[in-house]
């Protein structure tokens, strides 16, 4: 039988779909892409899974009026009465409770494509048909979103504009990776990606011999095969180690004095902190010893490394997922400035090279393909990682980035894109906090936990069963992203859901301008194409482009440097802070008077860390990363991600001898539990993890019983608390737990069964 070839995208990489009889069988890589991610593989079996969402459906409960959002059975019904629905409970809350009554939910990785891009999609619709409360920062790095504009004048280095992977291994001798460089998480970028050259990179740089120290719980954070020195730290104390080498290099006279006077403010307000003027102790490197576990020695030593050649420091973005997640970032842009190597060739300060792929992949600046989305005009948003607070107290009041806020009382959400039942902490307290709005709404290809919990569910199509053009600003590529199969079931894509919705509220015109489907993809091909232009950058018409698959823009003619210009001059490149400079210290900052985030980087305990009162009763601290075998909670039901479960839970990795104390075997069954909740995992016996801490993906798809989750969604565990005043974001990585074997009978999480679908018109 004659199969048919398609191209497409992913966040996990470039493909060919190959189809037979309209059926997925394959994906074939993008050819030049020297290390494809294995997820490509589960992308056949997740367009035809059995979880598929294949007619619209309404919960039973709610239209007999109960807001309890679990377990509940489906009423399968028509598109027509499905969109009836909706547009019927859009119009009455906004007609009773304006656009505070809206909360506009989207959030998730959602689709490569940039014309089926949920997020995009939602807001576009939601603000033109009269506004919403949307959503403002992020999960994945929301506490340096609103730090950085602070310190540097700008969030870009946090998002991929670092200095080139070319520069660095040109120039940089010793590169200390805090939070370490797993190459796992290179496997996907937003946007999807045809390169993934990160093992290429760090391959080389041991070629050339550049230095790497990893500073991490867990030697994993590095390939085994890199000879790579390793700290092991104790979680949530990076910044008490940064202070200790700044202290350093102060009293030993390394630091860069005419940089700190010439490219930066507020040193000496820092420096009276670190000779320990302000609070009477100096943060020496025997005090950071005490706090992190690393030896003093090694850590002076590892300043004296740095300042005597081109050093390069990074950061993950999960080192500021954590209670006091600012400090970590102002900390290492504080210890880079003192170094004096901030814009030089291969030195300075990098975040992100263990958090997703393409970051320092050399690649012109140039725009990428996205969809307009206007302002919205309610004004209306909270903290992304706020959600819960919002729901459970609605009028009350909180403060962030400055300001005094007060949470709006939703009634109805509308959620496109994501899946909050996983990404978000203390699932437990979403929960409860779900059963609170009247109404909630969601576009779904799978019958996902967030699917599980909406009273209309909408199916939407995936990728593969659309066109689209897809592309990162961390890839040097943009895609044509070809229909492979046909809708499966009834489902149909966001936009013309959205058009359809927009039609019937009066505003469809203006929400689809004049164009189809194809006619956007065109539109945002050719405004990526105008913005090369403009930047001196060719790129073949829409025409040329469909029909060849992809376009790519060409390397730059140099490395690019962060902040090369701005260091050559300082004054005539500034920075867009208040002073123009880094600032170390911030009067702004300091100026709103938040005692947990001081006008410059400092160490504040956490709440639960391993130094903490707490850990007497809950020995454990609990970190969570990105799965090797999905993408967050996509594509958990394949194969690829129900390989790596042990004994039919999530994995949790454990240090042997913590195991033994406790009589664990590689393969139990165990319980991890604190006072938020529990959940049920498989133990894995690492001895590159350190004592006292434990690890597990995210991502498994939530089954609770009560309190506990029987599959093994960590976040039934994690703090549902800000960061700080300042960024509200999310701290997952503060949590302490404790684990004991499960006793009991085996227990069968259902995450991945179908709820009772029922026929009849609602």
């Amino acid at each position: 039988m004659a199969r048919t070839r398609h191209p497409s995208l992913a966040h996990w990489g470039a493909f060919t779909a190959i189809t037979e009889a309209g059926r997925l069988v394959g994906c074939e890589p993008f050819g030049p892409d020297p290390a494809p991610s294995p997820m490509l593989d589960s992308i056949p079996e997740m367009v035809h899974s059995p979880l598929r969402v294949r007619r619209p459906a309404v919960r039973r409960g709610w239209l007999e009026g109960r807001r309890d959002r679990e377990g509940d059975d489906y009423i399968e019904i028509s598109w027509d009465r499905a969109l009836e629905l909706v547009s019927g409970e859009l119009a009455r809350v906004r007609a009773k409770h304006g656009a505070a009554g809206v909360f506009g939910g989207s959030y998730g990785w959602s689709s490569a494509g940039r014309v089926h891009h949920a997020r995009s999609l939602i807001r576009r619709f939601l603000f033109l048909g009269g506004g919403c409360v949307d959503q403002i920062g992020n999960y994945s790095w929301g506490a340096a979103q609103f730090l950085l504009p602070y310190v540097i004048g700008t969030t870009s280095p946090v998002s991929g504009d670092v200095t080139d992977w070319d520069s660095v291994l040109e120039h940089t001798r010793v590169l200390i990776a805090f939070g370490g460089i797993p190459v796992k998480n290179s496997q996907v970028t937003s946007g999807g990606s045809g390169l993934h050259n990160l093992p290429r990179w760090l391959g080389e740089a041991q070629r050339r011999g550049i230095k790497l120290v990893v500073i991490s719980p867990t030697r994993a954070d590095i390939p085994a095969e890199m000879a790579a020195e390793w700290l092991p730290i104790r979680p949530n104390t990076d910044t008490a180690l940064m202070l200790g080498m700044a202290h350093t290099l102060l009293t030993e006279n390394l630091h860069d004095a005419a940089f700190l006077a010439s490219h930066c403010t507020g040193f000496e307000r820092w420096a009276a902190y670190l000779r320990g003027e302000t609070d009477g102790q100096p943060k020496d490197a025997a005090w950071a010893a005490a706090i992190t576990g690393i030896p003093a020695e090694r850590i002076a030593a590892l300043a004296r490394e740095a300042a005597q050649q081109r050093s390069l420091l990074t950061a993950a973005w999960a080192l500021q997922r954590a209670q006091h997640g600012e400090q970590p970032y102002w900390a290492v842009i504080g210890l880079a400035a003192m170094l004096g190597q901030i814009g030089m060739p291969g030195g300075g300060f990098a975040f992100g090279h263990a958090s997703l792929n393409g970051i320092g992949q050399p690649r012109r600046q140039v725009p990428g393909p996205e969809i307009p989305v206007p302002k919205n005009p309610s004004g209306l948003a909270i903290p992304v990682a706020r959600i819960a607070d919002m729901l459970l107290a609605p009028g009350a009041e909180y403060e962030f980035n400055g300001g005094r806020h007060v949470y709006p009382d939703v009634k109805l959400i509308y959620w496109a894109g994501g899946n909050p039942f996983h990404h978000h902490q203390d699932q437990n307290r979403l929960r409860q906090a779900w059963s609170k709005p009247e109404t909630v709404i969601v576009h779904e290809s799978f019958w996902t936990p967030l699917a599980r919990r909406a009273d209309i569910v909408l199916p939407a199509t995936t990728a593969l069963e659309r066109e689209d053009v897809g592309g990162s600003s961390r890839d040097p590529y943009v895609f044509a992203m070809h229909r492979a199969v046909e809708p499966q079931g009834e489902a149909r894509n966001d936009f013309d859901i959205f058009a359809e919705l927009a039609r019937r509220a009066g505003f469809g015109e203006a929400f689809t301008a004049g164009r189809d489907v194809p006619g956007w993809c065109r539109h945002v091909y050719d405004g990526m194409r105008a913005g090369c232009q403009a930047r001196g950058v060719e790129l073949p018409d829409f025409d040329t482009f469909w029909a060849h698959w992809h376009a790519e823009v060409p390397p730059p003619e140099t490395p690019y440097v962060l902040f090369e210009r701005f260091r050559q001059d300082p004054a005539a490149n500034p920075l867009y802070t208040k002073s123009g400079r880094i600032e170390l210290y911030s009067e702004a900052v300091a100026g709103y008077g938040y005692d947990d985030c001081p006008g410059y980087p400092a160490w504040l305990a956490p709440t639960e860390w391993l130094g903490a009162p707490a850990a007497k009763q809950w020995p454990l601290h609990l970190l969570t990363n990105q799965p090797r075998t999905r993408l967050h909670s996509q594509l958990d039901p394949a194969s690829l991600s129900r390989a790596g479960k042990v004994s039919g839970h999530e994995p949790i990795a454990i240090n042997p001898l913590d195991a033994a104390e406790r009589g664990i075997s590689n393969g139990d069954v165990l319980r991890v539990f604190n006072d938020r909740g529990a959940c049920l995992a498989g133990a894995v016996l690492d001895d590159g993890l350190s004592r006292g801490v434990v690890i597990m993906a995210t991502g498994a798809w939530s089954d609770p019983d009560g309190n506990l989750d029987r599959h093994g969604n960590p976040n039934a565990l994690t703090a549902d608390i800000g960061t700080s005043r300042l960024t509200q974001g999310p701290s997952a990585q503060t949590a302490l737990v404790q684990v004991e074997k499960h006793l009991g009978e085996p227990v069968r999480h259902r995450a991945w069964e179908l709820p009772v679908l029922l026929s009849g018109a609602a």
